[in-house]
Order: structure tokens, then C-alpha cells, then sequence
């Protein structure tokens, strides 16, 4: 798209409004979300292979609190600024948006994807947002997990290596 990483990072209404006018030129709109809350090999191969479904990739950025709803008090690492200046940095990611809410949902239903992609580690039947996303002829796409890659396993690791938690 050759946008500028800032230009990347939309609130829901402009993003709404950007996404509205790539359908009109016919766009086929893909979705995920998560926390990513320390960018790993895992992710990237994810979010590369989610934006080959598709012609706009939109990554939902859960924002802090809903992280530390999700993973606890200790989390996120990063901040939902740089957590999300990092996603919009990388060439798979056309644009980010943050939800404060613990899933999805209500944004799903807002920007209305075609198609919605998550990991591996899914059941496309309990993919947040996937009943709404096939009564308007969407689709829910599960993309294959990399072994191992996680952040709580890289906390893990830097811990045990290098401090107490």
C-alpha cells in the first residue's frame, strides 16, 4: 500500500472509512487480532501467510488493558504504542487498530471483514466473530501454528536465562 507507519495505525471510524472505499474497488478484506506482545518468528510467518488470503490485511491490536485482562497483571511487555508501530512496520500488515474489549467482536461487526484468519492453536468453530463474519458470506481461515513459538515461552526463557520474575 506504501503508507507510512503511522498511516498504518487508523482509529475504527477512519479505518472503517479506508476499508469501505477499497471494497468499492472491489478489495477483499482479511482480519486478525491478538495481543503480539513480543513479535516472534511464530507471528510473522502468521501474518505473512494471513495477507496472502487476501488484498487488505487489518490486524485488531488488543490495547493494554484488555492484554492484562487476558494474560494478567505482568503483561503486556510493550505498550500498545510501540506494540502496534511494530505490527505497522511490517510489510504483511497494511493497517492497525486497537480494541480495548477483551475479544473482538464488537470491531469485527464494525468493519465487517471478509474474511477472518487466526493461528493454529484455533478451532475455527470458536473463532471469535466467525458466526458473524459467515451470515454476511465470509469466511473463517485457521493458519498453521510454528511449534513452539510464543511469547510467554520467550519470557520464560529470558527469565530462566537472565533474572526472577
Amino acid at each position: 500500500m506504501g503508507a507510512g507507519i503511522m498511516d498504518k495505525i487508523l482509529s475504527w471510524e477512519s479505518l472503517k472509512e479506508k476499508l469501505n472505499g477499497l471494497r468499492k474497488e472491489g478489495k477483499t478484506i482479511v482480519f486478525t487480532n491478538g495481543c503480539f506482545d513480543i513479535l516472534h518468528v511464530g507471528h510473522t510467518r502468521y501474518l505473512n501467510e494471513a495477507k496472502k488470503t487476501g488484498d487488505v490485511f487489518v490486524l485488531g491490536l488488543n490495547s493494554d488493558s484488555s492484554v492484562r485482562a487476558l494474560k494478567g497483571e505482568n503483561r503486556p511487555i510493550n505498550s500498545e504504542a510501540d506494540r502496534a508501530y511494530v505490527l505497522a512496520s511490517l510489510a504483511a500488515v497494511d493497517y492497525v487498530t486497537i480494541f480495548s474489549e477483551e475479544t473482538p467482536l464488537k470491531l469485527i461487526e464494525y468493519l465487517k471483514p471478509d474474511i477472518i484468519v487466526k493461528g493454529g492453536d484455533w478451532k475455527q468453530e470458536d473463532v471469535v466473530g466467525g458466526d458473524v463474519v459467515k451470515k454476511w458470506g465470509g469466511k473463517v481461515l485457521i493458519m498453521p501454528e510454528t511449534e513452539g513459538a510464543s511469547s510467554t515461552n520467550m519470557i520464560d526463557k529470558i527469565v530462566k536465562f537472565y533474572g526472577h520474575s
